[in-house]
């Protein structure tokens, strides 16, 4: 059980921010970084649709990421969220062992 790389976006700088708060907070994510804008074009119940919105990146631990899911879930705004989780391959020794430490469950 690894670290992950959580990929969140957010209707609002505002939101990304309590959302990443909430989790390091909680010790769900050691770290969240928001990107306060992008513009993101998708499809959403069969219209185009192009929207501003904020990415919220977390680092996390295998061992939290249903946790962290159901926070995501539980304060975005969205019908359904964007939750991506990617398993980091490589990275610095210390560092990772910093994100496993800082989600580590008491």
């Amino acid at each position: 059980r690894g670290v992950l790389l959580v990929l969140v976006t957010t209707s609002s700088r505002r939101e990304a921010m309590q959302i990443a708060q909430a989790a390091v907070d909680r010790k769900l994510a050691a770290c969240g970084n928001v990107i306060p804008s992008v513009t993101s074009i998708f499809r959403w119940k069969g219209k185009i649709e192009r929207s501003q919105e904020a990415l919220l990146i977390m680092k996390t631990s295998g061992r939290r990421y249903t946790a962290l899911q159901a926070l995501v879930r539980s304060m975005h705004s969205y019908e359904v969220p964007e939750v991506i989780a990617l398993t980091v391959q490589k990275g610095l020794d210390p560092y990772l062992a910093w994100v496993l430490n800082e989600t580590a469950i008491d």
